[in-house]
C-alpha cells in the first residue's frame, strides 16, 4: 500500500466497496481446503505451534475487528501465512476470533501466484487485496479479525541475510488503529525464515520478475531446480513454524492528537517506536523457539506417526493434493469430500487431471503452467 496515496473514504464508498469482502470468499471452500489439505500437510511437514494463544485476545471495540500483525518470512512462498491462517482459524473454530488476511495485490494479479496456479485460492479462502479502501472496508465488519504483514513487499523480499530483521513498517495499520480506536496484537513468526533458507534478493532480478507479476525470485539452492521440476516454485522446507504471542498495543493512546491532525512524519515516528518494541520481542522469541528451525527428529517422528499421509503431506505431492481437493469440491458436497492418497491413487488423480503433469515435466512443463498462470491476468491493467 503506497503511503503517498492514502486518503479518507466516504461512508458511501466503503459501503459500495463491501463487495470485496464477499465476491470471492467461500467459507465452505476455506474450511474444506484447510481440513483436507493444509492441516494434513502441517501435521507432518510444518508441525506448527501456537504459543501463548491459550486465551484468545478479545476486541476492545466490539464493533471493530482487532488487527493481528506479524513479521514476514523473506524469500519464500507464503506457507507461513497459509499455515497460520489454517491452524489459527481451526483453533478459533472459525468464529469471531478467526482472521482474514490483507494480502499483497501482486498475489492476485496472476494465477501463477496462487498455489499451484489454481485461480483465486487466496480470495476464495478469505484474503483481500491490501489497498487502503479495502482495509478501511474490512474495518467495518465484525465477522472476523484482520491479519496483516506491516512490512509489506520489502518484508517478502528480504534475503536470508536479513532474517528476523523487521523492515520499515507501513503506517496504514496505525492509521486504522487510531482512527477506529481498535487495538493491534502483534505476534512473532519463528522459523518461517527457514521455509526457503539461504536464498537472497537481487534488485535486478526483482525488477525483471515484477514485470511479470512475481513479487520476487529467490536466488538460492533451489532456484535452478525450478526448470527441472516446476513444482519446486511452490516448495517449502520443513521449517517448524511457531507463532508466538507478542504485545497488545494501543496506538491511539500513544499520541495526544486528533487523528485528522497527525502528520505523516508523526505516523512514521510512532511506527518506528512500535517496530523497536516488536523487534526486541521477535529476537527473544527466536532465541527461545528458533534453535532447531527444522527439528528433524520431530519430522521423522511425525512421518512415522502418520504413514497414511505420506503421499499427501510430502512436498512432491502437494500439487496433486490441491488439485484433487479442487476436483472434488466442484463435484461433491463439502461434507462428502474424501481425499485418499497413495502411489496408485495419485496416479489416478493425475489421469483425471492431466494438467498436474506440468509440475513434473522438466522445462516443457513450464509452458502450460505459464499459459494457465497468466490466463485472464491483470498485469496489463496496472496503472
Amino acid at each position: 500500500m503506497s503511503e503517498q496515496k492514502y486518503q479518507t473514504y466516504s461512508e458511501s464508498e466503503i459501503i459500495e466497496n463491501k463487495r470485496v469482502t464477499e465476491e470471492f470468499y467461500d467459507i465452505d471452500y476455506a474450511k474444506g481446503i484447510v481440513k483436507h489439505v493444509a492441516l494434513p500437510i502441517n501435521s507432518v511437514w510444518f508441525r506448527a505451534e501456537l504459543v501463548g494463544w491459550e486465551t484468545l485476545p478479545e476486541r476492545n471495540q466490539p464493533d471493530r475487528p482487532l488487527i493481528l500483525a506479524t513479521n514476514h518470512s523473506g524469500m519464500a512462498f507464503p506457507w507461513d501465512a497459509m499455515i497460520f491462517g489454517s491452524v489459527f482459524n481451526e483453533h478459533t473454530q472459525w468464529g469471531q476470533h478467526s482472521v482474514r488476511a490483507l494480502s499483497s495485490p501482486m498475489l492476485s494479479q496472476s494465477n501463477l501466484m496462487n498455489p499451484y496456479a489454481i485461480p483465486f485460492i487466496w480470495k476464495r479462502t478469505g484474503a483481500v487485496d491490501a489497498t487502503f479502501l479495502n482495509f478501511e472496508t474490512m474495518m467495518h465488519q465484525t465477522e472476523c479479525d484482520l491479519l496483516l504483514y506491516p512490512e509489506g513487499v520489502p518484508g517478502i523480499g528480504k534475503g536470508f541475510n536479513k532474517r528476523y530483521q523487521l523492515q520499515e513498517l507501513k503506517t496504514s495499520y496505525l492509521r486504522m488503529s487510531i482512527k477506529y480506536k481498535t487495538d493491534i496484537v502483534y505476534f512473532h513468526t519463528v522459523n518461517g525464515e527457514y521455509v526457503n533458507p539461504y536464498s537472497y534478493n537481487s534488485k535486478i532480478v526483482t525488477r525483471i520478475v515484477n514485470a511479470i507479476g512475481i513479487p520476487f525470485l529467490p536466488l538460492g539452492i533451489m532456484t535452478p531446480l525450478i526448470l527441472l521440476q516446476p513444482w519446486i516454485f511452490y516448495y517449502g522446507f520443513p521449517a517448524k513454524l511457531t507463532y508466538v504471542m507478542g504485545e497488545r498495543v494501543k496506538p491511539y493512546e500513544m499520541i495526544d492528537k486528533p487523528y485528522e491532525e497527525i502528520t505523516q512524519a508523526e505516523f512514521k515516528a510512532l511506527s518506528e517506536q512500535i517496530r523497536e518494541r516488536w523487534q526486541k520481542g521477535l529476537h527473544e522469541a527466536e532465541q527461545k523457539y528458533g534453535r532447531k528451525p527444522f527439528n528433524l527428529k520431530e519430522l521423522v517422528k511425525k512421518t512415522k506417526e502418520h504413514p497414511t499421509l505420506f503421499f499427501l503431506a510430502m512436498p512432491l505431492f502437494w500439487a496433486i493434493s490441491f488439485y484433487e481437493f479442487e476436483r472434488q469440491y466442484q463435484t461433491r458436497k463439502p461434507e462428502d469430500i474424501d481425499i485418499k492418497t497413495g502411489f496408485f491413487r495419485n496416479i489416478l488423480h493425475i489421469l483425471r487431471i492431466p494438467f498436474i503433469l506440468s509440475f513434473y515435466i522438466p522445462i516443457l512443463g513450464l509452458i502450460p503452467l505459464a499459459i494457465k498462470g497468466y490466463r485472464n491476468h491483470t498485469l496489463k491493467k496496472k496503472k
